[in-house]
């Protein structure tokens, strides 16, 4: 077994509205400017009717530090007005991990 060190992971779920112009962009310099925040670990995401976006950190307090980005506090504000109809964030304790893949 790997040496495993606990993390800490953001489940962002939502249903975005009609007016989805320009969100593309924005989704991929948010992802960009996550990777430059310390303690951030990785992501993964899937849209279909649901968008779940899952990021990964070192910390609570690499999540809050990206929460209050300036940059990113500003696209929070404009998903609201424009591109999502419901969202929840969800914080939990990573504790564990294994995966499969086929060789």
């Amino acid at each position: 077994m790997k040496n495993f060190k606990p993390y800490f992971a953001v489940i962002f779920t939502s249903t975005q509205t009609e007016d989805t112009q320009g969100y593309d962009e924005i989704a991929e310099k948010m992802e960009l400017l996550a990777k430059q925040q310390n303690g951030y670990l990785g992501m993964d995401a899937a849209r279909n009717d649901v968008g779940i976006t899952v990021s990964y950190w070192e910390s609570l307090e690499a999540i809050k530090n990206w929460k209050a980005n300036t940059e990113h506090l500003f696209v929070q504000q404009k998903g609201r007005e424009r591109w999502y109809n419901w969202y929840n964030v969800r914080v939990c304790k990573v504790e564990r991990e294994y995966e499969f893949r086929k060789s």
